[in-house]
């Protein structure tokens, strides 16, 4: 047992110590009041329809040259025949980017990766980075963008990583009756764990251990 309670420790004092965190994580949140201005969800025949809302976690390499990303989308027809009404289609989604945007400021497409513009070269399935649910009304998209990929001349990665870093970017997906964008979620960058942080998670963990030994 002591051996265990050692190796842990020196386990996590390895992790608090390392750089080995340098690949950075980001979020986004994405609801209906952030987009600009805030959107009403409804059918084509001017009824309530469920709020669409979602999540998307992005990790940008070490070498900042590729940020990968995975977003799970809710309420919003990611195939045309999810729901029988058409206002709720998919259109387009992209990541937004600029030196003026904030949360409620609008910035222009740098990055598409569903409908247009569509920028991921590598996309197995060009136009289309996204899945739909095997049940129910959403989906989940996936995707890298690269260093030289962007929308536009001198839009790339590495020109817009400032803004993204800064909190000066966004997810926007975009509908039949919100073409300008039905939910959006401001990209932050999640902070990396605390030795302190590290130390809880190792007690937990260890907690967990000496229970399951004793069982």
């Amino acid at each position: 047992m002591l051996r265990i309670q050692k190796a842990l420790l020196t386990g996590l004092f390895a992790l608090a110590a390392n750089t080995g965190w340098a690949a950075t994580i980001l979020s986004a949140t994405l609801t209906t009041s952030q987009e600009n201005p805030p959107t009403n969800p409804t059918t084509s025949t001017g009824a309530s329809r469920p709020a669409p809302f979602g999540t998307a976690t992005f990790i940008l390499n070490d070498a900042m040259s590729a940020l990968t990303f995975s977003a799970t989308i809710f309420n919003i027809d990611f195939t045309g025949s999810q729901t029988p009404d058409t206002n709720d289609n998919l259109v387009a989604a992209h990541i937004h980017a600029g030196s003026a945007v904030t949360p409620t400021t609008n910035g222009p497409v740098v990055w598409g990766f569903f409908g247009m513009p569509f920028n991921d070269t590598n996309s197995p399935t060009p136009g289309n980075d996204c899945t739909p649910f095997a049940t129910g009304v959403g989906g989940t998209c996936a995707g890298t963008w690269d260093s030289t990929e962007g929308n536009g001349a001198g839009v790339n990665l590495a020109a817009e990583l400032p803004f993204i870093l800064s909190g000066k970017s966004y997810i926007n997906f975009h509908t039949v009756q919100n073409g300008g964008g039905e939910i959006r979620g401001n990209i932050q960058v999640v902070p990396e764990p605390t030795t302190l942080t590290l130390f809880g998670l190792g007690a937990i963990g260890l907690a967990a251990l000496r229970r399951r030994m004793r069982s």
